[in-house]
């Protein structure tokens, strides 16, 4: 008896490949951090039973998905909606720089400067 499965894609066995990957390291990091600290979001302070624990996160502190110390240095338990904004911040940053600057000068360029006089010097 023969199955007739259909031959996956390489694309599709590559994605299925990364979510595998990505379900493992979750899980690895994610459970440790829920063993080491509570059940309460760092930013909002809200709090968290085992019916809505899916809605807690890990966050990693310097952005690195791939640094998990076994001490938990690097993580922090946020909620969903705190963990969507503090990787909004990152973004902003990485986009536009940390907003630090005191003073901004002012443009001094006219591009319009001359353009009276041009169309004067044309009449």
């Amino acid at each position: 008896m023969t199955t007739n499965k259909p031959e996956i894609s390489k694309y599709e066995r590559i994605r299925e490949e990364q979510r595998q990957y990505i379900a493992r390291r979750e899980k690895g990091y994610r459970e440790q951090a829920l063993k080491l600290f509570p059940w309460i979001c760092g930013r909002c302070a809200r709090e968290f039973t085992r019916a809505n624990l899916r809605e807690l996160t890990v966050h990693h502190i310097n952005h690195d998905h791939d640094c998990n110390p076994p001490d938990g240095s690097n993580w922090e338990l946020l909620c969903i909606y705190c963990h969507d904004e503090e990787h909004r911040k990152f973004e902003h940053f990485v986009t536009y720089g940390s907003g630090t600057e005191s003073e901004k000068e002012a443009a001094t360029f006219y591009p319009f400067a001359g353009l009276k006089d041009l169309i004067d010097a044309k009449k």
